[in-house]
């Protein structure tokens, strides 16, 4: 007998970008709607006294008023920063030396890296987040033991192995030929296994030679389908320390470009200060950027600017940024990112903040084909979010005209209190 779930309450999926389809259009909402999952995928959404009496005799979990919706998609993070989340903020440069750098070189203990994993995984689980993508450490042990904990949850992640051969302290510089060569061995023992893939990943421009930059881009080429995930213009201050150790280059987003490491599999965090050039060659090779609000003003690193790219049509990804980042939930990414859009006088819609953590992150990932939307088909990655889920979100969701103004009090509120369950890869999340 085939194994079938149905999931009832209110659900929510998207069928086109909020940013470029009217809301009403975009988003798909049933007031009272149902998921009907078998083995591990997404079979039918619908409406739920229909799929009651198509499918008698099946599972129910009914969820009353709970949400039904797309498990969080956080596009940029680094899971080996799990221990110094909120530590003292100061510039990008001096918290890298401060707090992460030292943290970092504890990750050649396979056993330190196995127990940061799982309280990791532990601590997004509980926040709703299903899909990742992660950087590691220059370790090997910190990339097998990260793909290790994501295997045994069945989740679907993304993460490779932190590459820098200059600009960091002894026992956290690998060299040009061993990033490439380990970089190598952890694609063909772990890309495409079950729900894994692997990401090529130079730290940033600052932190690796034009050597090992090639040799990245020399790796990629041969790998074109890994993603690679690096960072560009997060603080002016750094864009003016890239410059200068690469005066040939024509802009940030160039000491990439020249190596090989701009593609429309690259994903580049913060993204914050780009020059039109930058802009106009992100979106002729459809590469995707990444907003990370929350670390962005933790570290005064300063306002992206949603609203122009979204208007250029850029492939855009929402992302905690853990540690930089403040905090594990996107739910409290998508209240920093509202935030922020209003600082650039661009106020976003609960619609098109919902979408960024969901379809929009598996887009940048380029597994909007997979994951991050309720459509038949996809994995069941799935959040149920309780839209009253403490006094203050209670008292305000309660006056809610529609879906929208309910939902928005607990983007803006709400944190793991909110959410009531988990499905991860079509089973119940422990």
């Amino acid at each position: 007998m085939t194994d079938e779930t149905l999931l009832l309450g209110q659900t929510l999926g998207f069928d086109q970008n909020p940013f470029q389809t009217p809301i009403d259009e975009a988003a798909s909402y049933r007031r009272r709607g149902g998921v009907l999952i078998r083995e591990g995928l997404i079979v039918t959404v619908g409406e739920a006294d229909t799929l009651k009496a198509a499918h008698p005799g099946v599972k129910v979990v009914d969820y009353g008023e709970g949400l039904i919706t797309a498990g969080f998609v956080d596009a940029h993070v680094h899971y080996p920063q799990t221990g110094i989340i909120a530590s003292w903020g100061k510039r990008l440069i001096d918290w890298l030396n401060s707090y992460t750098f030292p943290e970092e070189m504890r990750f050649h203990d396979a056993d330190y890296a196995a127990e940061i994993s799982k309280l990791y995984f532990d601590l997004t689980r509980s926040h709703g987040v299903t899909t990742m993508a992660s950087y590691c450490t220059i370790h090997p042990e910190s990339v097998d033991a990260f793909f290790t904990e994501a295997r045994a949850r069945g989740q679907r992640v993304v993460a490779g192995k932190t590459c820098m051969d200059r600009n960091a302290p002894d026992g956290l510089r690998d060299t040009a030929q061993s990033a490439y060569d380990d970089s190598k061995a952890l694609i063909g023992k772990w890309h495409g296994v079950d729900r894994l893939s692997y990401a090529i990943t130079p730290r940033f421009s600052p932190t690796s030679t034009p050597d090992q930059l090639r040799a990245l881009g020399d790796l990629w080429a041969e790998h074109p389908d890994c993603l690679m995930q690096t960072h560009l213009s997060e603080q002016t201050d750094e864009i003016d320390w890239v410059m200068g150790m690469f005066p040939e280059a024509r802009d940030y987003l160039d000491t990439y470009e020249a190596y090989g490491l701009l593609g429309e599999k690259g994903l580049y965090g913060h993204a914050i200060h780009l020059e039109d050039r930058e802009r106009a060659r992100l979106k002729e090779v459809g590469a995707g950027v990444i907003h990370c609000p929350t670390s962005n003003t933790f570290i005064g690193s300063g306002l992206f600017d949603m609203g122009g790219l979204m208007a250029e049509g850029q492939r855009v990804g929402l992302a905690t940024d853990t540690g930089g980042g403040s905090s594990f939930s996107m739910l409290r990414t998508m209240a920093a990112a509202y935030e922020v859009a209003q600082l650039r006088h661009n106020p976003l819609h609960a619609a098109q903040l919902m979408w960024l953590g969901t379809a929009g992150s598996a887009a940048s990932l380029h597994m909007e084909d997979k994951i991050g939307n309720l459509q038949p088909g996809l994995e069941a990655d799935i959040v149920v979010l309780d839209l009253a889920s403490t006094p203050d979100i209670a008292q305000r969701s309660a006056r809610a005209n529609d879906i929208w103004e309910a939902l928005f009090p607990t983007i803006m509120m709400g944190d793991d209190r909110a959410i009531s369950d988990v499905w991860i890869n079509g089973k119940r999340a422990a």
